[in-house]
């Protein structure tokens, strides 16, 4: 078991790496291993403190999959989901708190990655460099260029099998209501909203403190900008809501609901894209990303669609905290909550068609919410590697251009104007000032490479 003597010592060993450039990737295999339908896949899991480690449980429990290898930044929780994993499969995986000693690893097959958002592109890269198959959770990137060099590099390195954790396209009510939609169910659709809501408290005003022994400030800032100092109310989870690490609440929950309404109605990239909204509870503290936001894009004359959030007030919708409606022309409207159920509904609000799951979500649970649903997702992707399936539910173009949209739609929101889309790429048109947010610096020697 790592120590904090071995880790100390593997912290100042990252640091000096730094200078030796392109992260040593000279050194890396490249070529992914040969993998036949009945072979057992060997993952290691990047970012291991709370969804990583759900990750890590539950691929754990999957057939014919292993988790071999952890790697986080807080040996407190490289250690905890150590002794997670050792407690389903009976064998305590490897842990390492510097990434590319796990990319080093020529037994893995696959890499889970749950980093924080700034890190999701330049990990995955990463990892596609090092011959490695890639389950990267959403966002798929910290900002919009971000997504241009993840698919740039999923074209180059073809043999890598890349999925997105935009799981709610496996879980099986879910597909059905899209099915649903597709078949005209409730009409043509031109209109669909979504929400997500919350209970988040304050996260106060940071106070300046050493950073815990235990944990690498400096791989876990990794490509970001050196900059900002560490504070106590910032990790583990409070990242999300500062603009140089996080993307906000329309990244962070966003991103599944937006995705649910192009999956539905068989969009791609908006024509313009608005946002309003704002930080509007506990305005003291160090919060940046907007608390409040209604986000909404529109698709030519073809199409119109929202996102409400509300980060700071649960308030249901429709009977849900979190979901998608869409609305159809023969006056009928199909609901889907947060979770893996889906409702068909009259002009008068009366249901007409009910499909509930026993497989439930838990709304709030940051660890691990939706459980065995998550399985249907992992199996796809596990069954693409092996060669026993030829589609992926969640391939990485589609979760890259609904990371996208939810991106412009903060991008509107910091310079406070809506912006015109070009529909074929995605991009924002004729505005400096916005394209001003379309990339980020990067730490030197950080920076992504293809």
């Amino acid at each position: 078991m790592t120590n904090r003597r071995d880790f100390l010592k593997q912290a100042a060993a990252g640091v000096a790496a730094l200078s030796m450039g392109d992260f040593a990737f000279a050194a890396l295999p490249r070529q992914a291993r040969v993998i036949g339908a009945n072979d057992t896949v060997r993952l290691g899991v990047v970012g291991v403190n709370s969804r990583g480690r759900a990750l890590a449980q539950n691929f754990a429990k999957m057939p014919l999959c292993e988790v071999t290898s952890l790697c986080d930044c807080d040996l407190k929780a490289l250690e905890s989901c150590q002794a997670v994993v050792e407690e389903v499969t009976g064998k305590r995986p490897r842990g390492v708190q510097d990434y590319r000693k796990m990319l080093e690893d020529k037994e893995l097959d696959g890499i889970v990655i749950a980093m924080p958002d700034h890190w999701h592109a330049t990990a995955a890269i990463m990892a596609m460099r090092a011959g490695k198959h890639v389950y990267l959770e959403k966002p798929t990137s910290h900002n919009p260029a971000e997504n241009e060099m993840l698919l740039k590099a999923e074209r180059k390195y073809s043999k890598s099998v890349v999925t997105v954790g935009t799981q709610r396209r496996s879980w099986p009510n879910c597909v059905a209501a899209i099915e649903e939609l597709k078949s005209g169910a409730i009409g043509e659709v031109h209109y669909a909203k979504s929400w997500y809501s919350a209970a988040r408290k304050s996260i106060g005003v940071g106070k300046v403190v050493p950073v815990p022994e235990h944990f690498n400030w400096d791989f876990w800032q990794g490509p970001a900008k050196r900059g900002p100092v560490y504070k106590d109310n910032l990790i583990h989870y409070n990242w999300h809501w500062f603009w140089h690490w996080g993307t906000g609440e329309a990244l962070n929950n966003g991103t599944h609901f937006v995705d649910l309404l192009r999956w539905g109605m068989d969009l791609r990239y908006p024509t313009k894209v608005t946002s309003v909204g704002g930080r509007y509870h506990y305005t003291d503290d160090d919060w940046e990303t907007p608390d409040t936001q209604l986000i909404s894009f529109q698709f030519g004359d073809e199409a119109y669609i929202s996102w409400e959030g509300r980060s700071c007030n649960n308030t249901i919708v429709d009977g849900s905290s979190s979901g998608v409606a869409f609305y159809g022309s023969n006056g009928l409207s199909l609901y889907m909550d947060g979770g893996n159920s889906y409702q068909i509904r009259d002009v008068k609000g009366k249901v007409v068609k009910d499909v509930q799951s026993q497989l439930t979500f838990t709304e709030g649970d940051r660890f691990n919410p939706s459980g065995k649903l998550d399985s249907f997702h992992f199996q796809n992707w596990l069954d693409v590697i092996r060669g026993k399936a030829s589609t992926l539910n969640a391939p990485l173009e589609e979760g890259c251009i609904s990371t996208q949209l939810m991106q412009l739609g903060n991008i509107a929101q910091r310079v406070g104007r809506s912006l015109d889309i070009d529909p074929e790429t995605g991009r924002i048109v004729d505005d400096p000032l916005a394209m001003s947010f379309w990339a980020r610096e990067y730490e030197p020697g950080w920076a992504p490479k293809i």
